[in-house]
Formats: structure tokens, C-alpha cells, sequence
């Protein structure tokens, strides 16, 4: 599903080379739950990027659900991003005056799909445990039920790969566990799923963690899954 082979990013700041990653190889495999954590500077953001199509590397080669990435133009990164990537952030990144409903049904209307939208958007709000809160603004949900719409609108194109970002940065304890509940739940059902993290207890959730440091994985190494 995700191959890198030897990757590696520089970036030039003036005369100055800062190397970001310094030749990571990482493979997942469909239906894995994978936790990539590192310290600030560790690299782990940049690997995000690169995994995201958001940036790619300086050497290296990647490959995404058996596609070269790198032999991809700005528009079919786009369309990668938009239907093989399905992103969650920390901060949501919601439509604050849209229904939980239009926010979900936006990668379909990017990606030009008329056909079934409402039908497909409702079934991902149901998905999430939202469905009857199909109606209702950002405002007028919890930090929790916000960031369940923000996934039901990664999952709405049937994603290859579920790339969550911190996405429990935002929550208090409570409404962190019921993300994290829920992206077990979502592993469970077949679900290929990155997080990217700082937290030990939220690491704890994948059946892999993944630690970088200094632009390398430091360790990689499979786990019993917490549940509760």
C-alpha cells in the first residue's frame, strides 16, 4: 500500500541544506494501523507530507497503492490527495457556517461527483455515529463530534489511506478516547490507517509504531493494540 524506499528531503534555506530525511525505507501494508511518532524536528512531519502527497522527496522513490508518485503531475497529485487520501487534521479544518452534511460532501464535489453524494455523505456521518446531526454547523457540536465529521469527510471517497495528523491535539481526555475508540473501529473494518503523533497514549492505539528521529526510523516495531 505505502513503499519508500530510501527517501530522502532536503531543503535549502539559502546556502544552508537542512536534511529533513536522511534515507527511510517504509513499507504498510493494506489494512494496517500504523502510529508514526517523533519529537519536534524528529522529521515525522515532513514523512507525513511526503506520505500525503503534499510534498515529495528529494531522492528516493514512493510509492502509493502501487503508483509512482513521483512520475505524477500537479493535477494528478490533486486527484490523489483528493480520493486515494483521506486527511484528518487537529484543527479539523471544518466550513464553520456549513451543515455537518455540505463539510462531509466536499471532496465529492471537488472531485466533480454528483451522482449518490448526499446518499454517500450520510452514510459516512452514519459511519461516525453522526447521522443525526446531518443538519447541524461546527458551531453546534462538541471538539469530539467535529472532528467525527472531519473523518467522515476523509472517509466519504473511500480512501486508500486514512493519514490522521495529531487529531486528538484539540480534545480533552474524554473526547480523545472516543476518536481513538474510533479509529480502532475503523482498523477493525479493514481500514488502512496513518497516525502521526507525539503521545505515547495515543500510539498505544496502532498495532505498530513507527519512531523517527534525526530524519531516520529509529525503531519499528509491532504491538498488542490497547482496546477498551
Amino acid at each position: 500500500m505505502i513503499v519508500l524506499e530510501g527517501v530522502t528531503k532536503v531543503y535549502r534555506m539559502g546556502s544552508v541544506e537542512v536534511h529533513a530525511l536522511r534515507g527511510v525505507d517504509l513499507h504498510v501494508a493494506a489494512g494496517e494501523f500504523v502510529a508514526i511518532m517523533g519529537s519536534s524536528g524528529s522529521g515525522k512531519t515532513t514523512l507525513m507530507n511526503l506520505i500525503g502527497c503534499l510534498d515529495q522527496p528529494s531522492s528516493g522513490r514512493y510509492l502509493l497503492d502501487g503508483i509512482d508518485v513521483a512520475e505524477l503531475n500537479d493535477n494528478q497529485l490533486a486527484a490523489i490527495r483528493n480520493l486515494k487520501i483521506g486527511f484528518v487534521f487537529q484543527s479539523f479544518n471544518l466550513i464553520p457556517r456549513s451543515s455537518a452534511l455540505h463539510n462531509v460532501e466536499m471532496p465529492l464535489i471537488y472531485a466533480g461527483s454528483g451522482d449518490g453524494r448526499r446518499e454517500r455523505s450520510l452514510e459516512a456521518l452514519d459511519a461516525v455515529g453522526l447521522g443525526d446531526r446531518a443538519g447541524h454547523q461546527p458551531t453546534e457540536l462538541s471538539g469530539g463530534q467535529q472532528q467525527r465529521v472531519a473523518i467522515a469527510r476523509a472517509l466519504v471517497t473511500d480512501p486508500a489511506v486514512l493519514l490522521a495528523d495529531e487529531p486528538t491535539g484539540n480534545l480533552d481526555s474524554e473526547s480523545s478516547l472516543e476518536i481513538m475508540k474510533l479509529f480502532t473501529e475503523l482498523h477493525q473494518q479493514g481500514r488502512t490507517i496513518v497516525l502521526i503523533t507525539h503521545e505515547s497514549d495515543i500510539a498505544r492505539f496502532a498495532s505498530r509504531v513507527v519512531r523517527v528521529k534525526d530524519g531516520l526510523v529509529q525503531s519499528d516495531m509491532p504491538q498488542v493494540a490497547y482496546a477498551q
